[in-house]
């Protein structure tokens, strides 16, 4: 199938739900990311900054660009003049730089903090006490060019569908008591989680996420 006719058959399976489609563009040829936006699919996101940098030169302006991989500090810089949303905040330095950064560009990126709630030893993420932590802290208050919009996630790699559900109502309901607990403010917003990958986006879906993110099944494997 075309990548049109598979960005087609995701958004008719999304019907009805709250999930919007983010297009994983990571290690794909510049052809395929023109053939997605050219079937009006215009959010894409990446797992590298320097990929991200080297395709948002060469395609349209409108894009939306997302960085959904683990992120440096250092590699803050060089996406801060137009990135739309960091789903993968994981510690308070981060955040720290990535306020410094879009106060010298003067914006506010938008950013997920996210959460560790897989069975694995290798995803990054905090835990639900760290988060809060984070939220609650003096630190956090002061910064003016971010702003905390939502949650990510990521579920263990396994085939089991039931654990894979737990996972991703566990982060529904964390953000829905975060929601309760502290209040909005300026850099606070929440309305956005973020979980359900290729293999597991209807069940994503069904629990909650408002952000897909979806690569193999759009472009295929590669």
């Amino acid at each position: 199938m075309s990548i049109a006719k598979n960005l087609d058959n995701i958004n008719i399976q999304l019907q009805g739900t709250t999930a919007r489609l983010i297009a994983v563009t990571k290690t794909k040829p510049i052809a395929d990311l023109e053939e997605a936006y050219q079937a009006n699919c215009k959010t894409f996101g990446e797992n590298k900054v320097q990929e991200m940098v080297e395709k948002w030169e060469i395609l349209p302006k409108d894009i939306e660009w997302h960085l959904i991989g683990h992120l440096q500090s250092n590699k803050v810089k060089y996406m801060a003049s137009f990135v739309a949303m960091i789903h993968s905040v994981d510690s308070l330095k981060l955040l720290q730089e990535i306020n410094k950064q879009a106060t010298k560009n003067n914006r506010i990126i938008d950013c997920l903090l996210q959460i560790y709630i897989a069975q694995e030893e290798t995803k990054f993420g905090l835990s639900q006490d760290e988060a809060k932590e984070l939220l609650q802290s003096d630190e956090f208050k002061s910064m003016k060019n971010i702003k905390i919009v939502g949650l990510m996630g990521m579920a263990t790699n396994t085939d089991d569908q039931a654990q894979i559900r737990l996972e991703f109502r566990s982060l529904k309901t964390f953000f829905d008591e975060l929601k309760v607990s502290i209040p909005e403010s300026d850099n606070l917003q929440l309305k956005e989680i973020s979980m359900g990958m290729s293999g597991d986006f209807l069940i994503a879906a069904e629990e909650g996420s408002t952000l897909v993110r979806v690569g193999s099944a759009i472009f295929g494997h590669r």
